[in-house]
């Protein structure tokens, strides 16, 4: 976006707390033109041929610009002694084409690009404000409510809105989200008349690490669970069960590994199965894989000696908010990009690693839009937006808990429509 516009960005709590910073395994790219027909199958396959073909193709061809530009900000993805790009890869890929830093991925982005965006003048962040509801002039979005942390409202009227709310993991017993992702947006765009799509397409990872102890934060109690990534399996990592016996191909999406699991626990009457890193390696597991070396050490497991306990959980949301291929949603002026948008990419079951990519191109996307039509602003009729109830806005936690209610009620009719 131009450096003289003004930008505010919100954040519901820390800017840390978001998903994009648990991405552990890593991000796709087009690694050759030979590389597309294999990579678009890939990706319509996963998504059981129910992606919109224009939007992976968008995605596929901008791959390697969104990987350049990401290097030269300063990430540091994993290479090989020659210099070029390490790729590793990931269930339901056909070869590896994931670039990937450790087993932190998705921090390591997403620390980097919040460090850029600090250092722009022109761009204010503001944390722990919850968004309320959008501002509305004459049927086009003129900005954003939001309640603070100190129960003050804000009003900020905007040309152009984008709504990058996250995924709705919070609504989960059981989830590898942070909590406080509950699918805000789309209760708002609901009440606003804006198209919502596919809100019952909602995946499961295969592979979260389960733990007995009851002060464990991956237990059996409500909260954030800690992923296993699925490039361990990329790498090598076979699934178990209690006999010790491989069930099911590591490799296949991620929707029917995560079938494949369930039926094996019912069929033994497990509350988990076991994930060994025996065909990883030692040396592989302590370069590629420290993170959960580490995680899993704390639970009481060395997974460079034995296997580990997993079990599906709540991981991914493929529905949201309906946007084309400039992010744009139904409704003028506003946007919505990332996991709270559905522009068709992920079709029914979101393909490993395409989650970062799928973000940042369409992301993009939507700046470019934006910045086509700033010449065309009515600054009078925004300012004009939409009178606000404030009464309605200050019991914030029974407005979440509302909103909450709305998407849930949304994603049961969704499913019976279906």
């Amino acid at each position: 976006l131009p450096r003289e516009q003004k930008i505010v960005m919100l954040s519901k709590e820390g800017i840390e707390n978001c998903d994009s910073m648990l991405a552990q395994g890593g991000i796709c790219v087009m690694r050759d033109e030979e590389d597309f027909e294999p990579y678009f199958e890939d990706t319509m396959k996963a998504g059981h041929y129910e992606n919109r073909k224009e939007s992976v193709e968008i995605m596929i061809r901008s791959s390697r610009e969104i990987i350049d530009h990401l290097v030269e900000l300063g990430v540091q993805f994993d290479r090989n002694p020659d210099g070029s790009l390490n790729y590793t890869r990931e269930g339901a890929h056909s070869r590896p084409r994931i670039c990937f830093h450790k087993d932190i991925t998705g921090k390591e982005i997403t620390s980097v690009l919040q460090k850029r965006v600090k250092e722009l003048p022109n761009v204010r962040v503001l944390e722990y404000p919850a968004m309320t509801d959008i501002l509305v002039s004459d049927g086009k979005c003129a900005g954003m409510s939001a309640r603070t942390a100190q129960g003050d409202t804000l009003y900020i009227h905007a040309a152009d809105t984008v709504m990058a709310t996250g995924g709705i993991g919070g609504l989960y017993e059981h989830s590898t989200n942070y909590p406080c992702l509950t699918g805000d947006a789309l209760a708002v765009a609901k009440k606003h008349g804006v198209k919502l799509e596919h809100l019952d397409y909602v995946q499961i990872h295969p592979t979260k690490l389960y733990s007995k102890k009851p002060t464990s934060l991956y237990s059996d109690k409500p909260g954030r669970s800690f992923l296993i990534s699925e490039s361990a399996r990329g790498e090598g990592a076979v699934l178990l069960n209690g006999r010790g016996e491989r069930f099911v191909n590591e490799l296949l999406p991620r929707d029917v590994v995560s079938k494949a699991i369930m039926e094996e626990m019912e069929k033994e009457g497990s509350r988990h199965v076991w994930l060994s890193f025996e065909p990883v390696g030692e040396e592989e597991i302590r370069s590629h894989f420290p993170n959960i070396y580490k995680k899993c050490l704390e639970e009481g497991y060395d997974i460079t000696r034995e296997p580990i306990p997993v079990v599906p959980a709540q991981h991914y949301f493929m529905g949201g908010i309906h946007v084309d291929h400039e992010s744009k949603t139904s409704m003028n002026r506003l946007y919505a990009v990332g996991e709270t948008s559905c522009n068709g990419v992920h079709g029914k079951n979101r393909l490993a690693s395409n989650s970062l990519l799928e973000s940042m191109v369409f992301a993009e996307r939507a700046a470019v839009q934006i910045k086509e039509l700033l010449p065309d602003t009515d600054w009078e009729q925004i300012m004009d937006g939409s009178p606000v109830d404030e009464a309605k806005y200050k019991d914030l936690k029974g407005l979440q808990q509302h909103y909450k209610d709305v998407v849930l009620q949304e994603i049961e009719a969704e499913k019976k429509r279906h």
